[in-house]
C-alpha cells in the first residue's frame, strides 16, 4: 500500500497497516508533529490533513489512509526550512504556548483558509472551535489566522 505524505510517496509494509496512523508517522516516520493526547479523537491534537481536509487520526488505523494525500506539519514549511506564513502568524502573535494544540490548530486554520481566504473573526472562532488549546485563549490563535489570511487570497 501506498501513502502521500508531504509529497512524498511512501510505501507501508503489510505489517504497519493495522497499526495506528498517528504512531505509525510519529514511530514509523519520525512525524512528531501530530499528537495523541485524548485518544479519542476529541481534542484535536492529532489532526493532519488528508486531501485538504483536517482528520482526526488517533482512532484510525493506516490502511484507512490507501492512496490519500497527506499533510503534516513538518510538510507545510518550505524545503529550506523557512516557516509557511500560518506558521510565521502563529509565532508573530503569540498563539504558541505549550505548543501542544499547535499542530493540529495550524492544520485546521490551513484547511479553513484554503476555502475560505477572507474569513471574518467569528468564522475563524468557528472554524477553530473543536480543537482544544488550554494556554492561550484562543485570541491570539485567531489573530494569528486573520494574520496569515491574505497570503491565501492571492492563491489559484
Amino acid at each position: 500500500m501506498k501513502l502521500f505524505v508531504n509529497g512524498k510517496e511512501i510505501e507501508v509494509p503489510a505489517a504497519a497497516m493495522e497499526k495506528r496512523i498517528v504512531e505509525f508517522l510519529r514511530e514509523d516516520l519520525d512525524l512528531t508533529g501530530a499528537k495523541n493526547a485524548c485518544d479519542i479523537g476529541a481534542c484535536g491534537a492529532c489532526t493532519i490533513l488528508v486531501n485538504d481536509e483536517p482528520s482526526r487520526i488517533c482512532i484510525k488505523l493506516v490502511k484507512d489512509f490507501a492512496g490519500q494525500r497527506i499533510l503534516t506539519i513538518e510538510g507545510m514549511a518550505a524545503p529550506d526550512g523557512t516557516l509557511h506564513p500560518l506558521q510565521q502568524a502563529f509565532v508573530d502573535c503569540g498563539a504558541i504556548q505549550c505548543g501542544y494544540c499547535t499542530p493540529g490548530m495550524v492544520l485546521t486554520a490551513h484547511a479553513f483558509l484554503l476555502k475560505h481566504p477572507r474569513p471574518t473573526r467569528g468564522e475563524i472562532r468557528a472554524a477553530i472551535f473543536k480543537n482544544l488549546c488550554r494556554c492561550t485563549g484562543y485570541q491570539q490563535i485567531i489573530d494569528a489566522v486573520e494574520q496569515a489570511a491574505p497570503h491565501y487570497q492571492n492563491r489559484k
